[in-house]
C-alpha cells in the first residue's frame, strides 16, 4: 500500500483511556482527539475505500489491512483474522478458557476488564445509568437502552414461533425457554419448579419472609426494589409509561403492555379446554373455571361460591343473598 506507520511519539497531553472493539481497555488517546470525535470531526487520514476518517497515520495503516489482507493476524483454531495483534491475543482466550480478570469478592471472573468492572457495580451497588423518564438506574449503558424501549414501546425481537415481541434478545431468549416446558429449576421447600434461575431466586424470599424494601409513604414493604417503585408510584401518581396510539398512561410496564393489545388485538392467552384466546391472563383463567366448575369467590355471609368475583359483588350488592337483611 505505501503507507508508512509513523514513529510513536509521546505527547506531555492528558490522555484518556479507551476500549477497543473486543472491548479491552488497550488505547490511549489524547482527550482533544476524544472530543473531536464526540463533535464528529473528521481526522486528516481518510481510507480511499470507504472514506472512514482516522486522526492518525498508523490507525489508517491498520484499518487499510481489512481491504488489502495484507499482515492480518489470523486464529490457528478457527482462522479469524485481526488487523492488531493485541486483538487476536484477546481472541486466544476463546478458545484456551483463560479469563485473567477475577473478582475479589465472588470468584467470578471474566475474559476482558470492562466486564470485571462493569460486574463490580453489582457488589458496590453503583448503577450510573438512569432513565430520565423513570427515575430507574442500571449498571451498564445496554440495561438502560432496552429499558428506553418500554417507553418507547419499540420490540425488535421476536419470537418465531409464537410471534409476540419483545424489547431485548435476553428476554427474547428467556421467552423462548418457555416453549420447551421444561423447568428445570426447583425449590428445596416447596418442591415449585421454574423454568429460570432468576425466577426460583425470587421465589425462595418467599420463604424467608424479609421483605427489605419499605415504602416511604405507608410503610408497606416489598420483596424487590422494582415491586417497591412501582408501589410508591400509586402514591405519587408517576406514570412513567405511555401507549404511543391514544397517550395514555400507566405505573408499570405491564400495565402499558396488556393496554397495547387493545389496539394490536393480539390475544396470547389460550384457554386449555376449548381454545378461546384472551388478551389478558386474569380473563383466561376466569374463562377456564367455566370449564373446571372452580368457585373461589364465597360469600363470607351464606358461602355461596362465584367463578368471577363480579358476580359475588353483585350477589352482595344487590341483596340476593338470603342471610343479609333485605
Amino acid at each position: 500500500m505505501g503507507i508508512e506507520e509513523e514513529p510513536c511519539r509521546m505527547r506531555d497531553e492528558d490522555t484518556e483511556e479507551t476500549t477497543d472493539e473486543d472491548g479491552n481497555a488497550v488505547v490511549s488517546q489524547t482527550k482533544k482527539d476524544v472530543r473531536k470525535k464526540q463533535a464528529g470531526v473528521k481526522g486528516p487520514f481518510t481510507c480511499s475505500d470507504c472514506g472512514k476518517s482516522f486522526s492518525r497515520k498508523s490507525n489508517l495503516t491498520s484499518h487499510m489491512r481489512i481491504h488489502t489482507g495484507e499482515g492480518l493476524f489470523t486464529c490457528t483454531q478457527c482462522g479469524k483474522n485481526f488487523t492488531v495483534k493485541g486483538k487476536l491475543d484477546v481472541h486466544m482466550r476463546v478458545h484456551t478458557g483463560e479469563r485473567p480478570f477475577t473478582c475479589t469478592q465472588c470468584g467470578q471472573s471474566y475474559v476482558h476488564k470492562p466486564d470485571l468492572q462493569r460486574h463490580m457495580r453489582i457488589h458496590t451497588g453503583e448503577k450510573p445509568y438512569t432513565c430520565t423518564q423513570c427515575g430507574m438506574s442500571f449498571v451498564d449503558t445496554t440495561g438502560l437502552k432496552s429499558h428506553m424501549r418500554t417507553h418507547t414501546g419499540q420490540r425488535s425481537f421476536t419470537c418465531t414461533q409464537c410471534g409476540k415481541s419483545f424489547t431485548s434478545k435476553s428476554v427474547l431468549k428467556n421467552h423462548l425457554i418457555f416453549h420447551t416446558g421444561v423447568k428445570s429449576f426447583r425449590c428445596d421447600q416447596c418442591d415449585k419448579t421454574f423454568v429460570l434461575a432468576t425466577y426460583l431466586a425470587r421465589h425462595l424470599k418467599v420463604h424467608t419472609g424479609v421483605k427489605p424494601h419499605v415504602c416511604s409513604f405507608c410503610d408497606k414493604s416489598y420483596i424487590t426494589l422494582q415491586k417497591l417503585k412501582e408501589h410508591e408510584r400509586t402514591h405519587t401518581g408517576v406514570k412513567p409509561y405511555v401507549c404511543l396510539d391514544c397517550g395514555k398512561s400507566y405505573t408499570t410496564s405491564d400495565g402499558l403492555k396488556a393496554h397495547q393489545r387493545n389496539h394490536t388485538g393480539e390475544k396470547p392467552y389460550m384457554c386449555s379446554h376449548c381454545g378461546k384466546c384472551f388478551s389478558h391472563l386474569s380473563s383466561q383463567q376466569a374463562h377456564e373455571r367455566v370449564h373446571i366448575g372452580g368457585k373461589p369467590y364465597q360469600c363470607s355471609s351464606c358461602g355461596k361460591g362465584f367463578a368471577h368475583m363480579p358476580n359475588l359483588h353483585a350477589h352482595i350488592k344487590k341483596k340476593r343473598c338470603p342471610k343479609l337483611p333485605k
